[in-house]
């Protein structure tokens, strides 16, 4: 089968395509032909990780070395990035009840990796559901780590309908989900994002849109019940006096200060700095695929690449002028039939490119 592979750590050009083995379902596992797989931050990150210090890596420091030596130290232990999926499953090992060859589904892989494959072996105990019946394979690829990240997380607070949530980062893949779901909250949402990014992030249903390259969120004299901080490019001392009493910033992102303001917060103050890691589980996905089903919660794709562009897909989502998801089409059929989709579907926007995918 065809994979998109890396050898050494570094920029989008260490990634190409090879032919590798084709994996066999164990008894419990099922055999996916990959349709679709997302391009995302955990890549980006996986892809470069031997030139990320400490200093850099978006976490605590004793988070680093433990990370560094499962994905490889000078080189990557999992030739194969791609934590997101969606494809159809071409075969089933003999103890699998829960899916049958022919099922369309999607999933997350997390730090295993591997989505960048025209095939993937999982467990049916794994992170996999049936892909929501409204959905493309391209959109159903973009939902699992910004759904289940944000469904996560959004667990530790206690947020309630009414309440002012403002969502630093509402552009992302977890920023994008945090805005919709906290909206299904009855939350009263806003959302800090780029001048490019506005309406995107207004047509996730965000009731204020706030330019960060014109507005200082911190200077503008409004307060939040809720401050969630994506990539930790604030502060718990920049939004203090942003937050409402009882407020709660909440970095996504967060280094050892956060953790140690967590501690002495949750003693003294009336403003709180929550700190917390995702724990998604297989039940969590099914909760995703009914909100998308019954309409509630929205995919977004900004652009499809082939997979022998998948330099290309690296670079443009590093460019940052991405709006929605950047996904890689893994099987011919596929391709064929997202270049016939037409831009701006009912569950979200899909912008396809060219011919060559240039």
């Amino acid at each position: 089968m065809k994979a998109i592979v890396y050898t050494e750590y570094g920029p989008p050009d260490v990634l190409r395509l090879a032919e590798v083995a084709t994996p066999a379902p164990q008894a419990n596992e099922i055999l996916i032909r990959v349709h679709a797989a997302s391009v995302n931050f955990g890549d980006l990150m996986a892809r470069n990780f031997g030139n990320i210090s400490a200093r850099e890596f978006n976490m605590p420091a004793f988070f680093y070395y433990p990370a560094r030596l499962a994905f490889g130290w000078r080189k990557p232990k999992q030739p194969i990035l791609g934590s997101e999926f969606a494809g159809e499953v071409a075969a089933v090992g003999a103890a699998v009840t829960r899916f049958k060859p022919g099922d369309a589904v999607f999933g997350y892989r997390g730090p295993q990796m591997g989505a960048y494959a025209e095939y993937l072996c999982v467990p049916e105990t794994g992170m996999v559901a049936h892909k929501p019946a409204n959905l493309s394979y391209a959109e159903a690829a973009a939902v699992p780590y910004g759904g289940l990240t944000a469904l996560t997380l959004l667990r530790h607070v206690d947020l309630q309908p009414g309440q002012r949530v403002l969502i630093n980062g509402a552009s992302g893949g977890i920023g994008a989900a945090m805005v919709q779901l906290a909206k299904q909250h009855g939350a009263h949402v806003t959302g800090v994002c780029g001048t490019a990014r506005l309406e995107y992030v207004r047509s996730l249903g965000a009731d204020r849109v706030i330019d960060y390259t014109q507005t200082d969120f911190t200077q503008n004299g409004e307060t939040y019940d809720l401050i969630v901080d994506i990539l930790g490019r604030s502060s718990f001392a920049r939004c203090k006096g942003s937050l409402k009493p009882n407020g709660v910033y909440f970095p996504v992102s967060f280094k050892m200060k956060a953790l140690l303001q967590m501690l002495w917060t949750k003693l003294f103050g009336d403003k709180k700095v929550i700190c917390a890691l995702s724990d998604e589980k297989p039940a969590d996905l099914e909760v995703i695929r009914e909100l998308i089903e019954a309409g509630d919660y929205t995919a977004s794709v900004d652009r499809c690449f082939a997979m022998e562009d998948a330099a290309a897909a690296h670079r443009y989502v590093e460019s940052g002028h991405k709006q929605g998801n950047v996904v890689m089409l893994l099987s011919e059929q596929n391709t064929l039939s997202e270049k016939r989709r037409q831009p701006g579907s009912a569950k979200g926007i899909l912008t396809v490119l060219s011919e060559d995918f240039v």
